[in-house]
């Protein structure tokens, strides 16, 4: 029985066949419940928070937060900070497409861990007001 694949053990054959049906199933997901059911399925919900996480360092570093800054709102290590800024840097443009199409869907201007960031609980609230009534008639804004 073989254990762990390792990325470097592949032959470039089967990187570009895994890699590439990778990608071409994710192109096939259209709609945001496609998306969540695929990645539910997919991953665990530990590998998902550490994906989210990334994206949430990305969009701070992009608005010019300082790596301490992140740290802490984040509650990351330096290595990811660091990482996700030299894909910033030296990637192929993912993260700052998505981001600023993201943006611009969302009409988000700045993101500080908290507040209405789309899809957090004060933005349900807000957005599905009758869905959280008693919650929004015990704790007023």
């Amino acid at each position: 029985m073989r254990g762990k694949v390792k990325y470097h053990d592949l032959s470039d054959f089967e990187k570009k066949k895994f890699l590439g049906e990778f990608y071409s199933v994710i192109a096939q997901l259209k709609t945001r419940d496609e998306v969540k059911n695929f990645f539910k399925d997919l991953l665990t919900l530990s590998e998902v928070v550490m994906l989210s996480r990334r994206i949430q360092v990305a969009q701070l570093l992009l608005q010019g937060e300082s790596h301490d800054d992140i740290r802490r709102k984040l509650k990351v290590g330096f290595g990811t900070i660091t990482n996700v800024e030299r894909w910033l840097k030296d990637g192929f443009g993912g993260y700052k497409e998505i981001i600023e199409r993201y943006k611009k869907k969302y009409n988000v201007k700045k993101w500080d861990g908290g507040g209405d960031f789309p899809y957090s609980r004060q933005w349900l609230r807000k957005k599905y007001p009758l869905h959280f009534l008693l919650s929004n008639l015990i704790k007023k804004d």
